[in-house]
């Protein structure tokens, strides 16, 4: 049972800087009054954010900070569950949500989302919708429990029941199913390539002895298509060893004229010499009268005795060098001859060089073939390799299936937990269990509120409703007074269902505004008198506008003021509480 202590507040919604702080142990039934916009219902939203961080009313989270002050605004609920105290601290501007145990504070290294989802499903046990349905019947934003859809009636009919574990249970089991899918995928992915694998290893293996095979046939054939070359080569070699043996009788039919070139040539060189020496004496002596060294004159006799002598030498020089000219013509053209030769001689030996080369290469090649083929007839290495690589991946195939079965024995067993988690499973007989003692609750508190009903519910919390008058009609069918009355029946009885289950059980009940609304007199005097059959063990806190009605029916009487524009709780004696 969830034994709320107090509730404390500052600088939230209407309330100022100062604490507001409201006892919720210490008295039965508590009536809080207070004009519209005096800050009577801020207990409500206070509750609500303390516990669940969003308001009990239709605004804005920001909306709910002070619009005076504008920051610090805080809010404190101290509860206790089985031997076990604890405190909320929550607030915003700044931003604070700490959580006590037995007044130590918890590590917030979560995020808070994360600490918040840990505290309603390991600590009250209970979330908002569920919360609002069991200790908060409100007449403005709340909403009836016949009001919400399908999914919702569930949900707040599993947190009373305590089965909430199995829709928690269910979703990890979808998280699992999902998982184990997965993993069916990739095992039927992975066995499909190794069979692929080992379809490719038979094809290669086939491959590597047709491939031998063929390579033996393919190099025999490269073998005797060499051996035709290197005798083709073989015939080319000799014919040129041939043209070498006539080309070098050739060659030796002329002697080499070089040398006696060059001597010619130095013949030329100094005859050349000679006559520029005589024309230059020529030159001089026509020129000159007096020699220019000692001064004596130079006779005519003189002159033209030399002139003519060296004229003289000079044909003879000239005549020389015809005949020299004559002869370098005769050895130039017998050296053009033999150079003609030597050059044939050379492409000769080239070609001589070429065969030689050719010859050793196919001779060479035709070795090493007929290695390879002696090796691949006598050598098996390979393909008994590649039959253990296939020998491996049917080994991993076979383990893949094992894997593949016991995965398939897991989707067996994930259906049947699934089977049993479902709504129709194990919750729907639990609650099929509780049916007729809600249905019996439900109309005990109809008949007390003097609504004379027949009201049932079946497993998917669909209503049916009969009147000794009328024919079967729906919740939406009544009227807001007979409505309300529905909506009272149907709290009360989860709080008996939860008390007779200890599970979302709480020492509270906050009823807000439902006296000013849908309620007559006679409906108002039949829940007083309810309550004081529901306030055994439980602390009842009635809103309403309707002090001077409810004023002496109840043991504590709040009334919240607005001073300074600032909400203030005060007792009907005047004091603060």
């Amino acid at each position: 049972m969830i034994e709320f202590k107090t509730i404390r507040w500052k600088n939230f919604l209407s309330t100022g800087n100062n604490f507001t702080e409201i006892n919720l142990n210490n008295h039965n039934k508590t009536l809080i009054v207070g004009e519209n916009g005096a800050g009577k219902s801020t207990i409500l939203d206070a509750l609500c954010f303390g516990l669940f961080n969003k308001p009990f009313r239709k605004i804005n989270k920001p909306q709910l900070v002070n619009s005076i002050n504008l920051a610090d605004c805080r809010v404190e609920i101290e509860f206790t569950i089985g031997k076990v105290d604890w405190k909320i601290n929550r607030g915003m501007k700044p931003t604070i949500f700490e959580i006590y145990k037995n007044g130590i504070q918890l590590d917030q290294t979560a995020s808070a989302a994360d600490q918040q989802k840990w505290f309603e499903q390991n600590v009250l046990k209970l979330n908002y919708k569920s919360f609002t349905q069991i200790v908060v019947l409100g007449s403005s934003t709340f909403v009836p429990f016949m009001q919400l859809p399908a999914a919702g009636r569930r949900e707040v009919i599993e947190d009373i029941l305590d089965i909430r574990i199995f829709s928690t249970m269910n979703t990890i089991l979808k998280e699992r199913v999902k998982e184990n899918k997965e993993a069916v995928s990739e095992i039927d992915y992975a066995i499909s390539i190794l069979k692929e694998k080992v379809d490719v290893q038979k094809r290669f293996i086939e491959d590597l002895k047709q491939q031998g095979q063929n390579n033996v046939v393919l190099w025999e054939d490269e073998i005797d298509k060499m051996k035709v070359d290197i005798e083709s080569n073989q015939l080319e070699l000799e014919k040129y060893m041939s043209d070498i043996d006539t080309l070098t009788q050739q060659m030796n039919e002329f002697s080499n004229p070089q040398k006696e070139l060059d001597k010619l040539n130095e013949f030329h060189i100094k005859f050349r010499s000679k006559i520029k020496d005589m024309e230059n004496e020529i030159k001089f002596l026509t020129s000159n009268d007096v020699c220019p060294t000692c001064n004596q004159d130079i006779t005519k006799e003189f002159k033209e005795s030399n002139i003519n002598q060296d004229k003289e030498k000079i044909s003879k020089l000239n005549s020389a060098l015809g005949d020299i000219g004559s002869k370098e013509k005769s050895l130039n053209e017998i050296l053009h001859k033999r150079n003609g030769i030597q050059k044939e001689i050379t492409q000769v030996q080239s070609k001589i060089n070429n065969c030689f080369s050719t010859i050793n290469w196919k001779q060479t090649k035709v070795k090493e073939t007929q290695e390879k083929i002696d090796s691949l007839k006598s050598n098996t290495d390979n393909v008994d390799r590649e039959r253990e690589k296939m020998k491996t991946l049917i080994e991993q195939g076979k383990g893949q299936e094992l894997q593949r079965r016991q995965i398939a024995k897991r989707s067996t067993e994930l259906k049947i937990i699934a089977d049993i988690l479902k709504d129709g499973g194990v919750k729907s007989t639990i609650i099929r269990k509780y049916l007729p003692v809600m249905n019996t609750l439900i109309n005990k508190h109809l008949q007390e509120l003097e609504f004379y009903v027949n009201f049932n519910l079946d497993d998917t919390f669909n209503e049916t409703i009969k009147s000794r008058f009328r024919d079967e009609f729906s919740y939406a069918s009544f009227s807001e007074g007979e409505k309300m009355r529905i909506d009272l029946a149907l709290l009360f009885t989860w709080r008996e269902v939860a008390k007779l289950k200890n599970s979302v059980n709480t020492n509270i009940l906050i009823l807000d505004e439902i006296f000013d609304s849908s309620l007559d007199s006679n409906g108002t005097a039949d829940f007083i008198n309810i309550l004081r059959t529901v306030t055994e063990g439980n602390n009842v806190f009635v809103i309403s506008h309707k002090e001077d009605m409810l004023h002496d029916k109840f043991d504590n009487v709040i009334q919240f003021k607005k001073v300074k524009n600032f909400s203030k709780p005060f007792q009907t004696n005047g004091t603060t509480p």
